[in-house]
């Protein structure tokens, strides 16, 4: 063998060592001319699809239609569902919440990926080597092939025949009614507009509305215990109910009565009320003289005005006289004491009254003690018997509560020809 054939066949069997050794998968394992550069530090990243197309191998990652990375695998996951694996380049920052579509370059163009930064959501973090990006976050375009099958469904059978029909028939509905439908339209618009202008109204009666579902749901232990406790009174109601009938009955039959009565006495109570509008009448004029009556009442016979004059006490050592209203005065009523401060003038038969200077002691009248006789002298000759009374104005007397008990009534003058 020749130099060059040995050559050509180490080569031969140096690349099929090498294709057996590094799993080559076709061509697949060649990278496309004119594909993205993924530097020398790229990472990689999973992305589940429920439909990836025909998305294959070696496909383009673009980021803004600018393409990043290429597409390293296709593996169906444990769910049924295509787990892509791409290669970006590491260059290129993405948020840990971005999303991923495939996209179509043209209409009969070849399939990506395209990712970005979620459109709904502030972007967070950045997306790391390895990182997954899963099905909430992941979609795909239509397809030509579904568009022209939806269209086909639609042209062979799929209601297009009927347009003509419903447009005919909604122009006959709609003729000679053009003012009322637009009126309605206006009012549609302005509900609408109403409607807009409440909505955080609404938001408030919503959110009342789930705070009053939170409270019943927290509380149907205590719902279902009064749903339980109300079913034996329904059936108390339920046996009770021919009386609640009669009772109503009777109540209508009332009613009825009230009813006649009040419209048979109608024409007496206008009678009366107007007989008593007179007497109303005078006791409205004569308000004025009612009142001043009433203030009079409390001080009669005398006026209020005049109390001034009338409280009136002239000196009585010089004999004058007091003229008093609404007088008011303290009454002792203790005969033993109120008495004791009289003597009677065995002469007169008049009372003369003791000065207070002139009282021994608790006691009045005390045998053998000034000022209790006028001598200051002996005690009476024997018990019981009456001790003079000292000199008052020139006059003996005898003093009260120093009489026997057989003197007769305290603080009088003897009767004539009762023997003492």
């Amino acid at each position: 063998m020749s130099g060059p054939a040995r050559r050509r066949a180490a080569a031969l069997a140096a690349g099929a060592l090498l294709l057996s050794g590094c799993g080559f998968r076709g061509a697949y394992s060649l990278d496309l001319p004119g594909g993205a550069d993924t530097g020398e530090d790229p990472y990689t990243v999973q992305i589940e699809f429920l439909d990836v197309l025909d998305l294959v191998p070696q496909a383009g990652v673009r980021v803004a239609d600018v393409p990043v990375g290429r597409v390293e695998d296709i593996a169906l996951g444990e769910d049924w569902t295509a787990v892509v694996t791409v290669e970006v380049d590491g260059d290129v920052e993405l948020p840990a919440n971005a999303v991923a579509m495939v996209q179509q370059s043209s209409l009969l163009g070849e399939k990506y990926v395209e990712l970005a930064a979620p459109g709904g959501e502030e972007p967070a973090g950045r997306l790391a080597d390895g990182a997954r990006i899963g099905l909430d976050r992941t979609n795909r375009n239509v397809e030509v092939e579904e568009l022209l099958g939806a269209l086909s469904l639609v042209l062979n059978g799929g209601g297009l025949a009927q347009l003509q029909t419903i447009s005919r028939e909604l122009g006959v509905a709609l003729e000679g009614r053009e003012d009322a439908i637009r009126r309605t339209l206006t009012e549609l618009d302005t509900f609408i507009a109403g409607l807009d202008d409440q909505r955080e109204e609404i938001d408030r009666a919503l959110d009342s509305v789930d705070a009053l579902t939170a409270s019943l749901a927290a509380r149907t232990g205590t719902i279902e215990t009064a749903l339980d406790t109300i079913g034996p009174g329904l059936d108390v109601i339920t046996e009770q109910r021919d009386l609640l009938v009669s009772m109503l009955g009777s109540l209508a039959r009332l009613g009825d009565v009230g009813t006649r009565v009040i419209q048979q006495a109608g024409a007496d109570t206008v009678a009366d009320l107007q007989l008593l509008q007179p007497i109303l009448s005078q006791l409205a004029a004569a308000g004025p003289d009612l009142a001043e009556s009433l203030d009079l009442l409390l001080t009669y016979p005398f006026p209020a005005s005049s109390l001034s004059a009338l409280q009136y006490r002239p000196d009585a050592r010089t004999g004058g006289y007091g003229l008093f209203t609404n007088m008011t005065a303290n009454l002792n009523l203790d005969l033993s004491e109120l008495l004791c401060r009289y003597v009677v003038d065995p002469v007169t038969g008049g009372l003369e009254t003791l000065e207070p200077q002139d009282l021994v002691g608790a006691e009045c009248g005390t045998p053998g003690t000034p000022p209790s006789n006028a001598a200051g002298g002996a005690a009476p000759a024997g018990p019981g018997a009456p001790s003079p009374a000292p000199v008052l104005g020139g006059l003996a007397g005898t003093v009260l509560g120093g009489q026997p008990a057989d003197a007769g009534l305290v603080g009088l003058p003897p009767v004539p020809g009762s023997g003492s």
